[in-house]
This record gives C-alpha cells, sequence and structure tokens, in this order.
C-alpha cells in the first residue's frame, strides 16, 4: 500500500478510515495532503475489499484549515508553490503570479465521484477547508468537542472547496449564508440544530458511532448497490426536473433487478437470513448517470486575470 505522510490509511472488515495525520498543526490542509487525500480515496475506489470510507482527524482538532505557515503572504506561497500537484498551476494574462485550483475543491470532487459512502467522524475543531471539506461525505458526526467556522470572510478571502455549491445542500440556504457571511466559529450543537451533522457524541465514543453505523451499511446492504445510490442522490441534486431521475433510476433497477445480488437480496430476506452479496464495485457497476449528467472538466481558459 502507499505510504502517506500527512494522513494515514488503514483498512479492517470493509472499511476504510482515512485521518488526517499532522496533530502538532492541527491536522491543517497542506499540498501533499491535498495530493494525498486525493490518491486514498483513488486506493479506497479501487479496492473491493473497501465497501465504506470513515474520514476523521487525529489529536485534537480535525482540520484547523490552511497550514499558515507563510503568514500573511500565505497565498503568494501557496499559487507559487513548487510543491503544487501537477496539472494545477496556470499563467494567465494580467496575472503576475499564476493561478492555481483551489486544492480543497479537487479533494471534494474527488470525494463526490467517489463510489464508496464516505462517514466524516469530526472530532475536533473543523475551520476553513477543515468545514468545507466535510460537506461532501455522505454522514457527518461529530464530537461534541468540535467547532465549525466557514471563517473565509473574516480572512479577505471567499469560501472554497465547492463549499457555495454544497452547504446550501446540507442546510437551508439563510443558515448557509449566515454561517458564510458571518465567518463565525459555532459549536457541533448548533452544526446539529441544523442539519450539518447527524448526531453530536462525547469524544471517547465518536469512532465507535462512526464505525457501528459504517458496519450496517457493510454487513446489510450490497456494495454496488450503494455506490449507485450514492452516485443518484448527489447528482440529482442538481438535475433540473425528476424526469432525470426517473430515467436514471429506471436504467439502475432494471440492470440491478436481474443480477446476483438482486437474487440473493431477496432470498435472503425470504429465508430470514443475512444476505451475502456476491457482485463487485470493480467489475459489476453500471453507468446509468453520465450520459444523463456528464461530468465537466476544469477549464483553464475560464481563468481571468482580473481583479
Amino acid at each position: 500500500m502507499q505510504t502517506f505522510t500527512t494522513i494515514s490509511l488503514s483498512i479492517a472488515t470493509g472499511i476504510a478510515t482515512v485521518t488526517l495525520d499532522r496533530p502538532d498543526r492541527l491536522n491543517a490542509f497542506t499540498d501533499e495532503m491535498e495530493a494525498e487525500l486525493i490518491a486514498a480515496y483513488d486506493l479506497c475506489d479501487a479496492d473491493d475489499d473497501v465497501q465504506v470510507i470513515v474520514l476523521t482527524g487525529s489529536g485534537r482538532a480535525f482540520c484547523a484549515g490552511m497550514d499558515l505557515v507563510d503568514g500573511a503572504d500565505a497565498f503568494d506561497a501557496w499559487r507559487t508553490s513548487v510543491t503544487a500537484p501537477p496539472g494545477t498551476q496556470y499563467e494567465v494574462d494580467g496575472e503576475t503570479l499564476p493561478m492555481r485550483r483551489d486544492g480543497g475543491g479537487r479533494v471534494v470532487l474527488r470525494m463526490y465521484a467517489c463510489r464508496k459512502p464516505i462517514i466524516a467522524a469530526i472530532n475536533g475543531a473543523a475551520v476553513g477547508v477543515g468545514a468545507t471539506m466535510v460537506l461532501a461525505a455522505d454522514i457527518r458526526l461529530a464530537s461534541d468537542r468540535a467547532r465549525f467556522g466557514y471563517v473565509f470572510n473574516r480572512r479577505g478571502v471567499v469560501p472554497e472547496s465547492c463549499s457555495t455549491w454544497f452547504l446550501p445542500r446540507v442546510v437551508p440556504i439563510q443558515v448557509a449564508m449566515e454561517w458564510m457571511l458571518t465567518g463565525r466559529v459555532f459549536p457541533a450543537a448548533e452544526a446539529h440544530e441544523n442539519g450539518l451533522v447527524r448526531s453530536v457524541h462525547a469524544p471517547d465514543n465518536l469512532l465507535a458511532a462512526a464505525y457501528e453505523l459504517a458496519r450496517e451499511i457493510v454487513e446489510s446492504t450490497s456494495p454496488v448497490s450503494a455506490a449507485l445510490t450514492r452516485q443518484l442522490v448527489w447528482r440529482m441534486l442538481g438535475a433540473p426536473h425528476p424526469m432525470l431521475a426517473h430515467t436514471a433510476e429506471t436504467n439502475a433497477l432494471n440492470v440491478r433487478g436481474v443480477s446476483a445480488d438482486a437474487r440473493e437480496g431477496f432470498a435472503a430476506f425470504l429465508d430470514k437470513r443475512p444476505p451475502k452479496f456476491p457482485d463487485h464495485v470493480s467489475t459489476h457497476m453500471p453507468d446509468v448517470v453520465t450520459d444523463l449528467l456528464p461530468e465537466s472538466d476544469f477549464d483553464a481558459t475560464k481563468l481571468r486575470g482580473q481583479r
């Protein structure tokens, strides 16, 4: 398995645990973390032994946001960084520094495309990219010590990691607006009250609760069906008409309804026994959404050298 320096990845009993692992820096986000998170999701997607991913942090924080080791010039350093992943920097007329793709956005887009359900176990402070990254998880649980902050306006920048798309789909728009416009840091209880997190737990119980939920998915559901359901639900959030959902679901039902998984699922239900689904995501995953909702590549020509 690939060696990581800013995160860790472990796999056991169908569950992959991706841990942000820079506790001395409160798991602050770096170029290396950006690349390693994308690589970890690639590995999990390719491994049929992984059915669910749990994302968490080490130490007392989940992620304190961008690593500000360069101080007030952090964004100058970020735009010119020699450790930026290949293909993420672009020369644009009128700009003295290279433009650069948002790294948190690249991670979140990879999460969005992931075939495996993602559960975020937010163990502590989640600020900046730490708060936006988890929006692409399918289910979020938090420690009662967790704090959240979309602090970008207070730093003179703007929200990132595709959060202006995700957050208003997770919580009511006026809540999203308040959190983003004020940039204030708020507690886990407020996150729970507004639907940002599914539940709040004592710190020592957080991972146990996340793993309990993950095990229910692993032990009770078809990995292929879970992967399809995840793709359908996320993509239909942006569909302009329910007919697109009807078409995609019709395709999926027809293909999956005659699969070995479906035969096993119904047989197990009738026999009153746990199912043992034989299909694999790597080989039995039908494509029922791409033709309906093609995903656009990043277009560097849309970058503007204007202030």
